[in-house]
C-alpha cells in the first residue's frame, strides 16, 4: 500500500505488471472522468487549494489564466511637487510606492521555460527548480501576532475601538478604569487569535505531514526512502499500487516503450536518456514532450503526451510505476491552477455593517449635540472627545463575536441534522445566505439526475429497439455468431460474419441482422472500458494471467471506465451476448454468445476530448486481419463525418425529447496501405513539440471522412429521488431555478419537464439559434411578447445575446419562472451567476457535482456541492456539501430560514443592549449640566456586556418561530425572508425607539425615585437595566428551549451573587431593603409592560404569517 504522489509530475517509464498488462490504471475522486487527482485537503479556504485544479471540466473549459507570468508593474511618471505636497501627504505616497516596489521585487516570478531532464540525474539540470515542499501557513513565529492584529485593525470599527481604548492612557481623556475598555477589546482579540492559532496549527500539521511522507527513490545503490520535500526534478520515483474500493472512474496510463525492454532496474542508470518537456503550464488535459535515448543506434525518439503523464496526487490503482520527476513544487499543474476563491460576505453582514455605520454617525451627532448644549465652554474639543468615549457603547464591540459564535452554532446544527446525513459546512461565515436566496442555478447530470446510465434505445435508421425489444437484438447476435462459428468450422473463414448471415436468411432479415451485428460489435469495441475481476479475497485486480485458458468468470467481473456512459454501453453489449472479457494496451478480447473468444488488436486509440466531442479506435481482427476504424460521439460532431443520411438529425431530436443522452456510432474499413500511411503521418505529428495537438488532429481528421453510419444509441440518466417535490417546494418558496447544463437542447428540455422544473401550466419558449445582432434583436422581441413562459436557450445563442443585449436579455430572463441554458461551458455558467448578481442585486446559489461546476459554485453567493460519481471536487470547493439534491429543501427552508431570523434578532438585540445604556448616559449627562462623566464605571460596564446579559442574548440562536415540519409544509414562509423584513432600517428604527424609551424610563425613573445618595441612583437604575434586558429576551423568544431558561436564571443568579462583591458601586444595606425592591420593580414594569401590550395587540390584529400556522 502506498501513498498518493504529491506535488510533482512524473513521466511513466517502467511498469511491473502482468505479462499482458503493460499499463497502469489510475483513479481519483477529485476529477472523475478527466484527470485523476485525489486526497485534496481543503478543510479551510487556505489549506493547500493548489492540490485542486478548480476550473477544468469534461465540457471543454479552459482556465482564463493563459499565462503563469505577471506583467511588470507599469511605471507612472509624476511631476515634481514641493514641500507643501510632501507635508500634506506626499510622504505617504512615497512610502507606499517604495513598499510596492519592494513587494514587486520579492514576488517577481522566474520565467518558465521548457526543460531537459536526464533520467536519475538531478545534478545535470541546468536550471534551479523549486523545492517540492508544501507551505500553506499564513504566518510564522514572528509574524503571527502582527499579522493577526493587522487583519483585525484594518477595519474601521475595530480600529475605532482601539483608539478609544488607547485614549484612556491620556489623563485628560480618561473617564473610567482601563479594563472597562480594554477587557472587551482584549476578549474579542483573544477569541480571534485563538481561532487563528488553531487554524494555523492545523495548516502546519498538514504541511508537515505532507512534506514528511516517505517515497521510494531509485538510485544506483538501489531503493532509498526520501521525504516528499526532498524530491528533485530528475529523480526516479517508485510508485506502487493503492487499493480502492467501489470506484468506477479510472484512466489508463501508458509507459515509454523504450524502457520496457530493459532487463533490470539498475539499467535505467546505464542508459543515456532524457526527457524534453514543455514549460509548466495550467492546462491539465495536455502535455507535450519527447523521450530520447542517445546511446542507442540509431537514436530513439518517442513522443510523450498526457497518457504518459501522472500528475501530482495521482493514485496508482494497478501495477507499479517508475517515473522521472519533471515538475516540482509550485510548478506542478495543481499548484499553478490554484484559484483563491473570493472571501464571501453574507448579505446580513453587509446590512449590519451599514447599520453600524449609521450608529457611528449617531454617536458623532449625539456628542456634537451635547457639546453644543453645553455651550462650547472651556476646551470643548476635549469634552467632545470625552462624549465620544462615553457614548461609544452605541457601537457594540461584541456584535461580531456574537454573530461569529452564532454562525458556528448554525453550522453545528446543520451537520448534526439526521434528516440530511452527510452534510458538511465548509464555510461557516455565510449560513444566513441560505435564507435569502432568490436564484438557484443547478447543473443537470449528477445533480438533478443520478448519473447512473441505463441503455434504453438503439436506432439503426429503419428500425428502432427499446427496452421491451432487446431480446430480438440478443437473438440476432446469437444467430449471427453461431453461423459464423459453424462456417468457421467448415473452413469458410473468408467471409465476414454479416455476409454469412446473409447467405442463409431472407433478404430483409439478413440485412437487419448484419446491421445489428456491426452496430453491437462497434459498441463493444469503441470505448475505454477495462474489465476488472474480483479475486476470492475480495481485492480488485487485473485479469490473472493464469486465466489464459479463456475461462473468464462472469460473476466477479466489473467494468472500469472514465465515464458511466461507457460502462452502460459495454454492460448492454454483455446483456445481448457480446461480452468484453479482457483488455490491455495492445489487444481486446470479446466473448461471443457461444463462448468463443474473439481477439482484436488495438492499433490506435483517439480519446474523447471536450473539443472534438468524439472518440475513436483502430483495431485489427485477429481472425480475418481486417483493419477497422470505429468512432462514436455527439451528433453535432458526427453529423459532418458520416455519410449523408436523412434520419440522424430527426431521431437525435426524438431521443433527446425523451430525455436520452445520444451517441452516434460509425465505422470505416481501412486497407493495410491506408493504415500504414496514416500511422507514419500520425507518429511524425506526435513527435512535434510545437503545435503538436493541431498537427495530430489534422492527421486524424484525414480519416474522419465519409464514415459509415451504424447506429444511434440512447442512454437514460434517471432523476434523483424526490427531485420533483424538492423543485416544486423551491418554486413555491419564491426561488427562481435556472438549469445550466452541457447537454443538448432537447435532452435539457425533457429533463426540465420531467423534473417539474417547468410546471405543467407553463409554456416553454425555445430561443432560436442566433449568430448575429439582428437575429438576436428579432428573437428577443419575439420572446418579450410571451408571458409566464420558461426559457430554453443554447450557450451559443446566449453568448450572442450577452454580447449585444446583455441588460435586455437578463431583464427578460429574470421575469421567467424558470430558465434552461444548454450546451453551457463552465465559464458561461460562472458568467451567468455574475450577471444575475450584477443586474439584480439578489442572492444567488449554485449547486453542482462535477469539476465543471466549480467555477459556478465559487462565483455564487452561496455554493452547494453534491458528492457524486463525478468526484469530490465540487463538494470540496463548495460552501456546503450535501449527498443528495433533495436535502437542499431542508437546508434552505429550515436551516437557512432559522439562521437568518436568529442572526437578525441577535444582531439587533446586541445593538439594543448598547443603545439603551448610551441613552441612560445621555439622560444622566443632560440632567447634570451636560457633564462628561460616566454613569457606570469599572466592573459594572464589563459585567453588563458579559456575564449579566451575554448568555440570554446569545440563547436567541436557539429560537425558532415554526417547527421544521411546518417550514417544509409551507415553503411560502421563505418568501418573507427574501424581502429582508427581519432586518431592515425599519426594524432597526423600531429598536432604536425602544432603546430610547426604555433608557429614558430607567434613568428618569431612578432619578425621580432616589432620595439622597447618588449610589442609590446607580443601584436602582443598573438593577432595573439588567432585569429589563432579561425580560426583553424573554418577550422576544417565540419557542422556548431548556437552555434559554438556564441562561436566563444563570445570568440573574450571577448578578444577585455579585451584589455581595460590588461594595464599591452599591450600598449593600440599601439593596436589601423593600424600598429598593419596589422601586426597581416599578421602573422595570413601566419600561417593559407597554412594549408587551403593543406586541400583544399587533399579534392579535396584524399577526405575522408564521403565527397563523402555530395558532
Amino acid at each position: 500500500h502506498s501513498m498518493p504522489i504529491k506535488e510533482r509530475t512524473i513521466i511513466c517509464l517502467v511498469y511491473f505488471c502482468d505479462r499482458r498488462h503493460r499499463g497502469v490504471y489510475c483513479y481519483s475522486p477529485a476529477i472523475a472522468k478527466r484527470l485523476y487527482f485525489s486526497l485534496y485537503q481543503v478543510e479551510d479556504e487556505s489549506s493547500h487549494l493548489d492540490e485542486m485544479p478548480l476550473m477544468m471540466s469534461e465540457e471543454g473549459f479552459e482556465n482564463d489564466e493563459s499565462d503563469y507570468h505577471t506583467l511588470p508593474r507599469a511605471r507612472v511618471s509624476h511631476r515634481k511637487r514641493g514641500l507643501e505636497w510632501f507635508i500634506c501627504g506626499g510622504w505617504k505616497f512615497l512610502c507606499a510606492s517604495c513598499c510596492d516596489w519592494l513587494i514587486n521585487i520579492c514576488r517577481r516570478k522566474k520565467e518558465l521555460k521548457a526543460r531537459t531532464v536526464w533520467l536519475g540525474c538531478p545534478e545535470k539540470c541546468e536550471e534551479k527548480y523549486p523545492r517540492n515542499a508544501i507551505k500553506n501557513q499564513k504566518y510564522n513565529f514572528f509574524t503571527f501576532i502582527p499579522g493577526v492584529l493587522y487583519e483585525q485593525f484594518k477595519f474601521f470599527l475595530n480600529l475605532y475601538f482601539l483608539v478609544v481604548s488607547c485614549s484612556q492612557f491620556v489623563p485628560a481623556l480618561k473617564i473610567g478604569y482601563l479594563y472597562t475598555y480594554w477587557a472587551p477589546l482584549g476578549f474579542v482579540l483573544a477569541v480571534t487569535m485563538v481561532r487563528e492559532a488553531v487554524d494555523e496549527f492545523r495548516r502546519y500539521q498538514r504541511d508537515k505531514e505532507m512534506n514528511s511522507q516517505l517515497y521510494s527513490k531509485l538510485t544506483i545503490r538501489g531503493k532509498v526512502q526520501v521525504k516528499s520535500s526532498d524530491i528533485q526534478v530528475g529523480d526516479l520515483i517508485i510508485v506502487e499500487k493503492v487499493d480502492l474500493d467501489g470506484e468506477t472512474d479510472w484512466k489508463l496510463k501508458v509507459a515509454v516503450s523504450c524502457t520496457q525492454r530493459l532487463p533490470a532496474l539498475g539499467d535505467l542508470f546505464s542508459i543515456s536518456a532524457y526527457v524534453y518537456a514543455q514549460k509548466p503550464q495550467l492546462d491539465i488535459h495536455s502535455f507535450e514532450g519527447t523521450f530520447t535515448r542517445e546511446d542507442s543506434d540509431p537514436t530513439v525518439h518517442e513522443s510523450l503526451s498526457i497518457e504518459n503523464t501522472l500528475w501530482a496526487s495521482t493514485v496508482v490503482a494497478s501495477g507499479t510505476v517508475i517515473g522521472v520527476v519533471i515538475y516540482t513544487g509550485k510548478e506542478t499543474r495543481s499548484v499553478m491552477n490554484t484559484s483563491n476563491p473570493k472571501n464571501k460576505v453574507g448579505l446580513l453582514d453587509l446590512e449590519l455593517n451599514q447599520l453600524t455605520k449609521a450608529l457611528f454617525l449617531a454617536l458623532v451627532a449625539l456628542s456634537i449635540v451635547m457639546v453644543t448644549l453645553q455651550g462650547f465652554v472651556g476646551p470643548w474639543y476635549r469634552n467632545l472627545f470625552r462624549f465620544l468615549l462615553l457614548f461609544s457603547y452605541i457601537i457594540p464591540i461584541s456584535l461580531r463575536v456574537n454573530l461569529d459564535m452564532g454562525k458556528a452554532a448554525y453550522g453545528w446544527m446543520i451537520m448534526k441534522d439526521d434528516n440530511i446525513p452527510g452534510t458538511v459546512v465548509r464555510t461557516s461565515t455565510i449560513p444566513e445566505e441560505l435564507g435569502r436566496l432568490v436564484y438557484l442555478l443547478t447543473d443537470k447530470t449528477g445533480t438533478l439526475t443520478q448519473n447512473e446510465m441505463i441503455f434504453k434505445r438503439l436506432h439503426l435508421g429503419t428500425v428502432s429497439y427499446g427496452t421491451d425489444t432487446m431480446d430480438e437484438i440478443q437473438n440476432h447476435i446469437v444467430n449471427s455468431y453461431s453461423q459464423m462459428h459453424s462456417q468457421s468450422s467448415g473452413n469458410s473463414t473468408s467471409s465476414t460474419p454479416s455476409r454469412k448471415v446473409q447467405s442463409s436468411a431472407p433478404k430483409v432479415r439478413k440485412t437487419v441482422s448484419s446491421r445489428i451485428h456491426e452496430a453491437v460489435k462497434a459498441i463493444a469495441l469503441c470505448h475505454n472500458v477495462t474489465p476488472v475481476y474480483e479475486s476470492h479475497a475480495g481485492v480488485t485486480g487485473e485479469t490473472e494471467y493464469a486465466e489464459v485458458d479463456q475461462n473468464f468468470s462472469d460473476e466477479n467481473r466489473t467494468y472500469q471506465a472514465s465515464s458511466p456512459d461507457e460502462v452502460a454501453l459495454v454492460q448492454w453489449t454483455e446483456s445481448v451476448g457480446l461480452t468484453l472479457v479482457n483488455r490491455d494496451l495492445t489487444s481486446m478480447q470479446l466473448k461471443s454468445p457461444g463462448g468463443q473468444i474473439l481477439t482484436y488488436y488495438i492499433l490506435q486509440v483517439f480519446p474523447f476530448t471536450s473539443e472534438s466531442k468524439r472518440m475513436g479506435i483502430i483495431v485489427r481482427d485477429e481472425s480475418t486481419g481486417e483493419i477497422t476504424f470505429y468512432m462514436k460521439g455527439a451528433d453535432v460532431a458526427m453529423s459532418t463525418i458520416v455519410q449523408y443520411n436523412d434520419w440522424l438529425e430527426e431521431e437525435c431530436g426524438n431521443m433527446a425529447r425523451e430525455g436520452l443522452r445520444t451517441l452516434v456510432v460509425a465505422k470505416k474499413s481501412l486497407t493495410e496501405e491506408q493504415y500504414q500511411d496514416f500511422e507514419n503521418r500520425y507518429n511524425q505529428a506526435k513527435l512535434s513539440i510545437h503545435d503538436r495537438a493541431l498537427k495530430v488532429a489534422a492527421v486524424v481528421e484525414s480519416l474522419e471522412r465519409e464514415m459509415e453510419l451504424l447506429c444511434l444509441t440512447g442512454v437514460e440518466d434517471q432523476l434523483q429521488a424526490d427531485v420533483r417535490p424538492t423543485l416544486e417546494m423551491l418554486r413555491n418558496a419564491g426561488i427562481k431555478i435556472w438549469m445550466l447544463t452541457g447537454d443538448k437542447l432537447e435532452t435539457a428540455t425533457c429533463i426540465a419537464k420531467s423534473s417539474h422544473l417547468v410546471s405543467r401550466t407553463q409554456d416553454i419558449h425555445i430561443f432560436r439559434p442566433v449568430i448575429s445582432r439582428g437575429e438576436a434583436h428579432l428573437e428577443l422581441n419575439a420572446f418579450r411578447r410571451k408571458h409566464d413562459c420558461a426559457l430554453v436557450i443554447s450557450g451559443d445563442s446566449l453568448e450572442v445575446c450577452l454580447k449585444y443585449y446583455e441588460h435586455e436579455f437578463v431583464e427578460l430572463a429574470c421575469q421567467c419562472p424558470a430558465v434552461v441554458c444548454c450546451r453551457c461551458s463552465p465559464t458561461q455558467k460562472a458568467h451567468i451567476v455574475k450577471l444575475l448578481q450584477h443586474h439584480t442585486g439578489k442572492r444567488t446559489c449554485a449547486i453542482g457535482d462535477g469539476g465543471n461546476d466549480v467555477s459556478m459554485i465559487q462565483a455564487a453567493d452561496c455554493g452547494i456541492g453534491i458528492e457524486g460519481k463525478e468526484g469530490k471536487q465540487a463538494s470540496l470547493a463548495a460552501d456546503f456539501s450535501i449527498t443528495q439534491f433533495k436535502h437542499i429543501g431542508r437546508l434552505l427552508m429550515v436551516h437557512g430560514r432559522n439562521s437568518y431570523k436568529r442572526s437578525a434578532a441577535l444582531g439587533q438585540f446586541v445593538m439594543h443592549r448598547g443603545l439603551i445604556i448610551s441613552t441612560m448616559q445621555a439622560v444622566f449627562s443632560s440632567v447634570f449640566y451636560f457633564a462628561s462623566i460616566p454613569l457606570y464605571q469599572g466592573f459594572l460596564m464589563v459585567g453588563y456586556a458579559t456575564i449579566y446579559t451575554m448568555f440570554p442574548v446569545f440563547s436567541l440562536v436557539l429560537d425558532q418561530d415554526v417547527k421544521p415540519e411546518m417550514a417544509l409544509l409551507y415553503p411560502e414562509l421563505y418568501k418573507d425572508l427574501t424581502k429582508g423584513r427581519s432586518l431592515s432600517f425599519k426594524t432597526f428604527l423600531i429598536w432604536v425607539l425602544i432603546s430610547i424609551y426604555q433608557g429614558g424610563i430607567l434613568m428618569y425613573g431612578a432619578l425621580l425615585l432616589f432620595e439622597s445618595e447618588f449610589v442609590h441612583v446607580v443601584a436602582i437604575s443598573f438593577t432595573a437595566l439588567i432585569l429589563t434586558e432579561l425580560l426583553m429576551v424573554a418577550l422576544t423568544i417565540r419557542t422556548w428551549h431548556w437552555l434559554m431558561v438556564v441562561a436566563e436564571f444563570f445570568s440573574l443568579g450571577c448578578y444577585v451573587a455579585s451584589l455581595a462583591f460590588l461594595n464599591e458601586y452599591f450600598d449593600v444595606a440599601f439593596i436589601t431593603t423593600v424600598t429598593f425592591l419596589w422601586k426597581v420593580s416599578a421602573i422595570t414594569v413601566v419600561s417593559c409592560l407597554p412594549l408587551y401590550i403593543l406586541k400583544y395587540l399587533k399579534r392579535k390584529f396584524s399577526p405575522p404569517s408564521y403565527s397563523k400556522l402555530t395558532s
